[in-house]
């Protein structure tokens, strides 16, 4: 269900703004996009575990206030970060 580290290393090259950047609401949003995924699979074949269930409701609160931040904060960045993560806002 977690990420491995090799994956999240990617995901922090990919959506980096700058080459040390490892904190930025991009990074952070793609990183928990990628655990809400594993999550929402894992809760497909594992309907009744009902704790992954809180934590997943957890996770995609947290994104969504990282995302109105960025929102708040510069437009041009939240569309771009929704466009590529794929998200429907």
């Amino acid at each position: 269900m977690s990420i491995t580290a090799e994956r999240r290393t990617a995901l922090i090259g990919e959506y980096a703004t700058a080459p040390s950047d490892t904190g930025s609401p991009e990074v952070q949003v793609a990183i928990l996009s990628e655990r809400i995924g594993n999550l929402t699979e894992h809760l497909k074949t594992h309907a009744k575990d009902f704790h992954s269930r809180r934590g997943l409701l957890m996770l995609v609160g947290r994104r969504r206030r990282l995302l109105d931040y960025l929102k708040k904060k510069d437009q041009g960045r939240y569309e771009t970060l929704i466009g590529r993560l794929n998200l429907r806002r």
